[in-house]
């Protein structure tokens, strides 16, 4: 999967998950993922990395270690975006540190740019927006369907249109992706169990019958 992937990024890190790469789309040439990230596609939801390298733009987009990104997330730099280590970003969210368009000259690519930041252990909602100049504090959670226009602080709930402080959160209650790679050989065994233990009913035969008729369950 890796070898499948890697030459569209600047740099991917060791030990990813990648589920469906051909709908992990990445366009431009800024792009870099580390260590021990999940990805996910889906055919009806791409996964989109943008870096904008067009002109006097040079979009640059930094992915921490232990990220999750899952189906229909379109992260879109035309100057930088940082996510921190143990991110998780939920299906259908949009980053975008650019407006893409002048305000008056709507012909005008890219438009204003503000670099966005989004510190260790950010989880973000389902659809939610996060708008260019903004950066999410530690541990924060961005709710699903939010639209983020102004800085959320660390340890903090925010939700809404636009997002706005819902709770604050314990720093010290946290198990994070990273704590979940943090012993990869077990990670790798309890993997191989989940794996024979949902696949223990396949046989030769259905698999067999299902090339001939793949729609049908065996």
């Amino acid at each position: 999967m890796k070898q499948f992937l890697k030459p569209q990024f600047k740099h991917l890190g060791k030990g990813g998950a990648y589920f469906k790469p051909k709908y992990i789309k990445v366009f431009g040439k800024n792009v870099s993922v580390d260590d021990f990230p999940t990805l996910i596609g889906a055919r009806d939801a791409n996964i989109q990395f943008t870096s904008w390298n067009i002109g006097e733009n040079d979009g640059i987009i930094n992915i921490g270690k232990y990220c999750l990104i899952t189906p229909g997330v379109r992260i879109m730099a035309a100057e930088k975006i940082e996510i921190g280590d143990a991110c998780m970003i939920a299906h259908g969210a949009y980053i975008s540190d650019a407006d893409w368009h002048g305000i008056y000259d709507r012909a005008e690519p890219v438009g204003n740019t503000k670099p966005i930041i989004l510190k260790d252990n950010v989880w973000v909602g389902d659809s939610a927006i996060i708008c260019k100049g903004v950066t999410i504090g530690e541990n924060s959670i961005i709710g699903a369907g939010a639209v983020v226009t102004k800085n959320v602080p660390e340890n903090c709930i925010y939700a809404g249109n636009p997002a706005r402080l819902v709770k604050k959160i314990n720093e010290k209650e946290f198990n994070t992706r990273k704590d979940f790679f943090s012993d990869p050989a077990k990670l790798a065994y309890e993997f191989d169990m989940l794996d024979k233990f949902s696949l223990k009913e396949n046989t030769l035969l259905n698999w067999l019958k299902s090339l001939v008729n793949p729609d049908k369950k065996h």
